[in-house]
């Protein structure tokens, strides 16, 4: 366990949470977060400590704290960024995520955040939305075969859809083979590493028993059909213009270096997950607010007609379809797919007048915040004009913030923003969607928040 150089008696520390059971609040957190900090934020306020007997067992950390308030989380994402790294649950996703954008921390971080950003440059995204229609296209013409009132798994169409979508702008080519086994183990792994970041002792990949031994070959399984289609780009005379080719590519400007196979890997599994998992989450929760708000349909459909007239969008009139974007960012605000941010202190800090010690974990938790009373008139309704110009003028960066912020702002934010504008209006003017009658979910909080069981989806031809 680490040692606090100071006395703990003498630090002004966050006040303490009184969990429902003897073992520490940790243990309402892990059963029902959601629940969690619909109590606990109320009565404790926007900055208090949770504790369990469990975390003894965790070296990597002395507390963990919840920070609700949008200018303490500025302050870790942005204003000192540099002494929060990412949270310790990270650990468990570098298994499958390896040393990729999303896991790896400080100047390699730093210099592959540089390597990799022109990939997402707006100009590159535009010519990616006729891959984005295409694929929609195609998912059309599928739902088309059906009878009127078919019931469709909307949540798996989804991930297929945006699977599709990011192989063939990280690939440009043919690898079903990748979208195969994706489909297959990625709800197992998820599972998998959401019970390793919960676990007091996560067991070793490397203990010989028949459940660990089937999880570590989940994720080998992904880690060697990507690693199967780098090594045959490699041999290949062929030239493409992907995100692959970028990553192959891409010289770093003061050495010359280019990737390494493991780097190119890993940046590649995370994309390749990071890309369509969140995309597909956020437009599983997107058709469910449109079923229970008819009238937004309209209003997308009005908007339709005037911007698309039934035509394919395209990148000049992305940003004339302004009701559709306000419907996504709505649809973000109530069902983020990434629920919670964690950070981890490096060294001491004080926020908010509390002393935060070195080894503290930090839980951010937007799904609260993006529902919190103090910050949103009607926090439960789903309003799109919330996020018109004239009514976000002013708001403060972190009460919304579902693709995170600060430096490390999610790299494809403007993939799955622009994917999303495509993907609605045009799916909308092709069907009307309803749930089945009697068909109930709940908010599953794994890495991204996802309905659970799938969402289901009845549809009509318009």
């Amino acid at each position: 366990m680490s040692n606090q150089v100071v006395d703990e008696k003498q630090l002004n520390l966050p006040p303490l949470a009184e969990g429902t059971s003897i073992i520490g609040a940790a243990k309402d957190f892990a059963e029902d977060p959601f629940r969690f900090y619909e109590t606990f934020i109320p009565k404790y306020g926007d900055l208090f400590r949770i504790k369990s007997v469990f975390f003894i067992l965790r070296p990597e950390f002395d507390h963990m704290v919840v920070i609700s308030n949008p200018d303490m989380v500025k302050h870790v994402m942005l204003d000192n960024n540099r002494n929060y790294v990412k949270s310790t649950a990270y650990n468990a996703l570098k298994l499958l995520l390896g040393n990729g954008l999303l896991t790896s921390e400080g100047d390699f971080w730093r210099k592959q955040r540089k390597l990799m950003q022109p990939g997402f440059h707006r100009e590159r995204l535009a010519s990616f939305v006729k891959t984005y229609s295409d694929v929609t296209q195609e998912m059309i013409q599928r739902w088309s075969e059906l009878e009127d009132g078919a019931e469709i798994d909307a949540s798996e169409e989804f991930m297929q859809i945006t699977l599709d979508i990011v192989c063939r702008a990280m690939f440009s080519s043919d690898v079903s083979d990748a979208i195969e086994v994706v489909n297959r183990e990625f709800d197992y792994a998820n599972q998998k590493l959401i019970n390793r970041i919960k676990a007091p002792i996560p067991i070793p990949l490397s203990f010989p028993l028949p459940h660990i031994r089937r999880e570590r070959n989940s994720y080998e399984a992904i880690k060697n059909v990507v690693a199967n289609i780098i090594e045959k780009r490699r041999g290949s005379n062929e030239h493409y213009d992907d995100l692959l080719a970028m990553l192959m590519e891409v010289e770093d400007a003061d050495t010359g270096e280019k990737m390494s196979n493991q780097q190119i890997q890993d940046e590649v599994i995370t994309i390749f997950l990071a890309g369509h998992e969140t995309t597909a989450v956020a437009m599983s929760w997107l058709v469910h607010c449109l079923d229970e708000n008819p009238e937004v349909v309209e209003k997308i459909l009005e908007e339709e007609k005037r911007v698309l007239k039934g035509s394919v969008p395209t990148i000049e009139n992305l940003q004339s379809l302004e009701y559709t974007r306000m419907v996504i960012d709505e649809t973000l605000r109530l069902y983020p797919p990434v629920w919670v941010i964690g950070r981890h202190s490096v060294e001491a800090d004080v926020i908010g007048g509390y002393d935060i010690p070195k080894n503290t974990n930090c839980l951010i938790p937007l799904y609260y915040m993006h529902r919190d009373p103090k910050h949103w008139e009607d926090p439960e309704q789903f309003k799109p004009e919330r996020f018109s110009k004239e009514n976000s003028k002013g708001r403060h960066k972190f009460v919304y913030f579902p693709f995170g912020g600060g430096p490390r702002l999610c790299i494809g934010n403007n993939f799955a923003l622009m994917e999303m504008q495509v993907i609605v209006p045009m799916m909308v003017r092709a069907f009307k969607m309803a749930k089945p009658k009697n068909f109930t979910f709940k908010k599953e909080p794994l890495i991204t928040m996802r309905p659970n069981p799938h969402m289901k989806m009845v549809i009509t031809k318009n």
